[in-house]
């Protein structure tokens, strides 16, 4: 089994790389400082396109889209949220996974059983309205947008998609105070990728296996 991550220098990337290895899985580990197996800058077409030419013939069996950034965090609606945090997050958290998709569709059409796994979080769902936020919770909005409809369009191709929010997890994004820690995150997810199937596809999920509110 192939397993490509992106994201997977720290926090719950780390966790699922270290977790599938342990399995026995191949494991591409992408990082956009190198730190990881492989480089992957998911805001940088060229880089995405060099990671797709490096992968070749090579099949896919899971793509975990798993890099994002929380850039506004704390942000006053007065005199914050600018535009380049706008863009800067949208870039990762949404135009990145498109990108990473669309560059790696043929090795992930050389599986037997493909699947991709998109990491959100419960802060896009319209039921979680509780203000703030605003940048990261739209580009969240927009990731489960987006697997929604790659479900739609790849379900034909045998390719499943899910989109999962993985906990509050005690990370550099999550901080010290939050409910889980990487490793219980990781198990659960690990878990809900191994349920997903084409039955299953299109589906947000807490990574407890909980259905999640669009």
């Amino acid at each position: 089994m192939h397993v490509l991550i992106t994201g997977a220098n720290r926090g719950i990337g780390a966790g699922l790389a270290e977790a599938y290895a342990a399995r026995g899985a191949d494991v591409t580990a992408t990082a956009r400082d190198g730190t990881g197996t492989a480089r992957l800058d998911v805001t940088d077409p060229m880089s995405i396109r060099v990671l797709a030419d490096k992968m070749g013939d090579r099949a896919v069996d899971l793509l975990i889209c798993n890099a994002g950034v929380y850039l506004d965090k704390g942000q006053t609606l007065e005199d914050g949220y600018a535009p380049e945090l706008w863009e800067r997050t949208f870039a990762v958290n949404v135009t990145g996974v498109f990108l990473t998709v669309q560059a790696l569709l043929p090795n992930l059409g050389r599986s037997a059983a493909p699947k991709i796994a998109i990491v959100a979080s419960q802060m896009g769902s319209s039921s979680r309205n509780t203000g703030g936020s605003y940048i990261y919770r739209a580009s969240k909005a927009a990731a489960v947008n987006l697997g929604r409809n790659l479900a739609a369009d790849l379900e034909p191709r045998g390719i499943a998609v899910g989109i999962y929010h993985p906990g509050w997890v005690r990370t550099d994004m999550g901080g010290g105070a939050a409910d889980i820690g990487t490793e219980e995150a990781v198990t659960g997810l690990v878990s809900r990728f191994e349920a997903l199937t084409l039955e299953t596809t299109g589906c947000f999920e807490t990574w407890d296996g909980r259905p999640h509110a669009f």
